[in-house]
C-alpha cells in the first residue's frame, strides 16, 4: 500500500476542491470542445482538436493523481490531539531564540 499520505483538513479540502473541479467544470468543458472540433472535419490541422485533447489528457492525469493522493490521505487534525508535550505533524510550536524573540511555525504544509 505505500507510506502514508500525512495531510492537514485544510489541505485534504484544498485538494478535494481541485479534484471537483476538474471533474465538474473544466473537464467537461474540454470535452465539449474536442467534440465540436472533431465534427469540423479534418483533424490534423485543427489548433481546438489537437489541443483540446491535450488538455483533456492533462487533466485526466492530474486527476488520476488526486484521486491517488486522496485515497492514501491520512487527515490529522492536530486540535483532536491529547498530548501537548509533543510536536507532530499539524502542530503548532511556538519557540523562542537567544534574545527573547519568539517564533511560530506549523509542521507540515496547509
Amino acid at each position: 500500500m505505500g507510506p502514508k499520505n500525512y495531510i492537514r483538513p485544510a489541505g485534504h479540502q484544498c485538494l478535494r476542491d481541485e479534484l471537483l473541479q476538474l471533474l465538474d467544470t473544466e473537464r467537461p468543458e474540454v470535452v465539449k470542445l474536442v467534440s465540436w472540433a472533431a465534427s469540423n472535419g479534418d483533424r490534423s490541422e485543427n489548433g481546438d482538436y489537437i489541443y483540446g485533447k491535450q488538455r483533456r489528457r492533462e487533466i485526466d492525469c492530474r486527476i488520476r493523481f488526486l484521486s491517488k493522493r486522496l485515497d492514501k490521505a491520512e487527515v490529522v487534525n492536530s486540535t483532536k490531539r491529547e498530548n501537548v508535550d509533543q510536536v507532530f505533524f499539524g502542530a503548532t510550536v511556538d519557540y523562542g531564540g537567544d534574545e527573547g524573540d519568539v517564533k511560530t511555525v506549523t509542521i507540515g504544509r496547509r
